[in-house]
């Protein structure tokens, strides 16, 4: 049976952390919001699982997974439900949640990211919010990724299995989701990711090999790889994409 992936459709988002995962294990998957309506699928069908009145266990919001009668909310929560069925979590158990917390420090920095040009509300256009954005994108630049990718490169500097992956002795899905944090990164802030990412070999080198990867490579040259768009997390503002020191 074929997981059922619930996500907004026509954009990256969170959802894509979920994609990677089930695209490099080449799993057989729905992306339920992107089919069409008459399939059974749809948007509406998505959203008669957020606004159910009698699920026993209703996700507050996309992504969640559905295998069989089972939902699983939040992308690290699913990409722990996941990883060892498909192959992308470590055998030792107390690896596994090592991987988690590698992953809750990830969706950590994505919020981050998407604060940059909605650092005020969600529900204003960044329009509305352009001054505090270029703030808080200038803070975000200078202080919060050097935070966080100096601690990801000590993380593969300190793997006693190698800095060729994030946790114990192959490819997890950490890895794919730190392949797509380093790309969203790339396609909002190019200017300032230009001068970053020669202070971070090993984040930039486990980026390289991912996309290397034959099922990644194969995803991200195909439709179903939705473009990177300024209605995702990711977005490109050009006035956000100060020089990095």
């Amino acid at each position: 049976m074929a997981y059922e992936l619930f996500y907004w459709d026509g954009l990256q988002g969170r959802g894509e952390f979920v994609r990677l995962a089930l695209e490099d294990a080449g799993a057989e998957y729905i992306d339920v919001a992107r089919e069409p309506k008459k399939s059974g699928y749809g948007m509406d069908a998505m959203m008669k699982v957020l606004n159910s009145k009698t699920e026993a266990h209703i996700p507050f919001a996309p992504p969640f997974l559905k295998d069989g009668e089972l939902i699983v909310p939040h992308v690290a929560n699913i990409l722990l439900y996941l990883g060892p069925k498909l192959k992308l979590a470590p055998k030792d158990e107390g690896l596994r949640y090592v991987a988690h917390g590698l992953q809750l420090t990830i969706a950590d920095f994505v919020t981050e990211v998407h604060d940059t040009h909605h650092p005020l509300a969600t529900d204003l256009y960044f329009e509305d919010q352009k001054d505090a954005a270029k703030i808080r994108a200038k803070s975000f630049i200078e202080q919060r990724v050097p935070k966080f990718f100096g601690y990801f490169e000590r993380v593969l500097k300190q793997n006693p299995h190698g800095d060729k992956q994030m946790v114990g002795d192959a490819v997890t899905y950490v890895d794919l989701s730190m392949f797509q944090l380093v790309e969203g990164l790339h396609y909002a802030f190019p200017r300032a990711m230009k001068t970053l990412s020669k202070h971070y070999p090993r984040v930039a080198a486990l980026h390289d090999a991912v996309l290397a990867r034959p099922n990644i490579a194969a995803y991200v040259d195909s439709e179903r790889r939705i473009p990177f768009n300024e209605s995702g997390i990711f977005r490109h503002y050009p006035e956000l994409d100060q020089n990095a020191k």
